[in-house]
């Protein structure tokens, strides 16, 4: 939950290029960010891997009209809607961008290679059918910003119960790249998104990484198998409301839509 998951930017940002409030050099720029190159394989008409600038193209040709994301993890299927090899893809790689207009959906691979300090990634998408139903378990903005709320004064209560709140040279680092990342533009989401779900994302951004600081911080009080089994079931809730709060923020764009 530390960072932006990569279905998310292709959300954002392909909702952003579909309405034409950006040209498609930024759009993929802001998609690819610090990748090296993202391509697209198994797009209908195509029998290679294309560019993201084609795919994108070509996808606004088949019908899609805006771009949804799922955040699956293991017994939370969120935002999936079938069938069983595009929700097991997207639930490997615990994200994956659903098609709104076109019975499709796209699932990143991520490779990389290089030493440390010095990665080069490049990410596969694969095009894959879904089925055109509504995504599980996806709240609206309104309730995920009542949910996220409580989530983070349960995280905080959590984290100093159990002897892991934010300190030491780890948790100050991940705090202070997080402030460093808030402060840059305030480009949280893409432009044609409402301020409310800016505030949402925000907010399950927030939420997330002090569920990462616990799990990041060792075993912090926790000394014994009970305790940590205690402090996994109390944080399991938490990650995931951030979760579910994020899907709803990159999924706002074309909820507003339909409405």
């Amino acid at each position: 939950m530390l960072s932006e998951p990569r279905s998310g930017r292709l959300a954002a940002w392909g909702n952003a290029l579909l309405a034409g409030l950006v040209s498609p050099d930024d759009a993929v720029s802001a998609v690819v960010g610090e990748d090296a190159v993202h391509r697209v394989e198994g797009l209908p008409g195509e029998s290679a891997p294309v560019g993201l600038t084609l795919a994108l193209g070509r996808l606004r040709g088949l019908g899609v009209t805006g771009l949804r994301v799922a955040l699956p993890a293991p017994g939370h299927p969120l935002g999936l809607s079938g069938p069983p090899e595009f929700n097991a893809r997207a639930l490997e790689a615990e994200e994956a961008v659903v098609c709104h207009g076109a019975a499709l959906g796209l699932v990143p691979e991520v490779y990389e290679a290089g030493p440390e300090g010095d990665v080069h990634v490049e990410v596969v998408w694969h095009c894959l059918p879904v089925r055109e139903a509504p995504g599980a378990d996806v709240p609206s903005l309104g309730e995920a910003e009542r949910e996220l709320a409580q989530a983070l004064r349960e995280a905080t209560e959590v984290l100093t119960r159990l002897d892991v709140a934010a300190s030491g040279p780890v948790a100050e680092a991940a705090l202070d790249a997080y402030r460093a990342r808030a402060e840059r533009g305030r480009e949280v989401l893409a432009p044609g998104y409402p301020p409310r779900a800016v505030r949402v994302l925000e907010l399950a951004q927030r939420v997330g990484l002090l569920v990462s600081l616990a799990h990041e911080n060792g075993h912090g009080g926790a000394v014994s198998a009970s305790e940590m089994a205690a402090r996994g079931a109390a944080l399991r809730p938490v990650e995931r409301t951030a979760r579910r709060a994020q899907v709803a923020a990159y999924n706002a764009y074309v909820e507003e839509r339909e409405r």
